[in-house]
């Protein structure tokens, strides 16, 4: 489905900041950035995960959906995502890991690592895959991460990391992925959050 907005100016000219969506920023070290640029309810469960990941190591950015419903209209893909506070963290730092919600029912408990940085995709993945998350590429190539204009491959190496994960994964994370079950993670997003932060850790 094509995105409602075109860019984050055309959102904010519509949406209303604080009840329909909000951004956060954390700034820190340099070496890498976390993203969720789908959070809230646009994407439910990857600005949570992202938060954590970050914790007060790395940088962090997140647009979240706030409305009740409907929140897929606030969706920018991430070639086109260009929200002036993100784009500072991008300039500030070197890698970006960014973290997305798949909505298909047919992928199973997949986490799809796509993006520029095999290296440090491959690292992340196998270190996953060691804690039993499924770990795939995913067969759509609009949803490898692979493009130069795409948010993971914006940081100053130009090489980036994307996290895809399955809605049927993201449920194991949370009480549930409506917004109060969101605030009750459980034992698997704590192993994925550990996982990816001791990977980003030897990067």
């Amino acid at each position: 489905m094509p995105d409602t907005y075109p860019n984050f100016a055309a959102l904010a000219r519509k949406e209303r900041s604080g009840i329909d969506y909000q951004v956060r920023v954390r700034r820190a070290r340099p070496a890498f950035a976390i993203m969720a640029p789908h959070g809230g309810g646009i994407e439910p469960g990857t600005s949570e995960i992202a938060d954590a990941i970050a914790a007060d190591l790395h940088s962090f950015h997140t647009l979240e959906g706030l409305k009740p419903s409907g929140n897929a209209v606030l969706h920018i893909t991430s070639t086109r995502f260009d929200e002036p506070m993100c784009l500072t963290v991008l300039g500030h730092s070197a890698v970006v890991v960014t973290l997305h919600g798949e909505h298909s029912e047919d992928d199973g408990e997949g986490v799809f690592v796509g993006g520029r940085d095999r290296n440090l995709g491959d690292r992340i993945g196998a270190a996953l895959a060691r804690q039993g998350f499924d770990v795939r590429e995913h067969d759509d190539p609009d949803l490898q991460g692979l493009e130069e204009k795409n948010i993971c491959n914006r940081g100053s190496s130009r090489a980036g990391v994307q996290l895809e994960l399955s809605k049927a994964v993201r449920e194991t994370m949370f009480e549930s992925l409506t917004r109060e079950g969101r605030k009750h993670p459980t034992a698997r997003f704590d192993e994925f959050v550990r996982t990816a932060r001791r990977a980003l850790g030897r990067a």
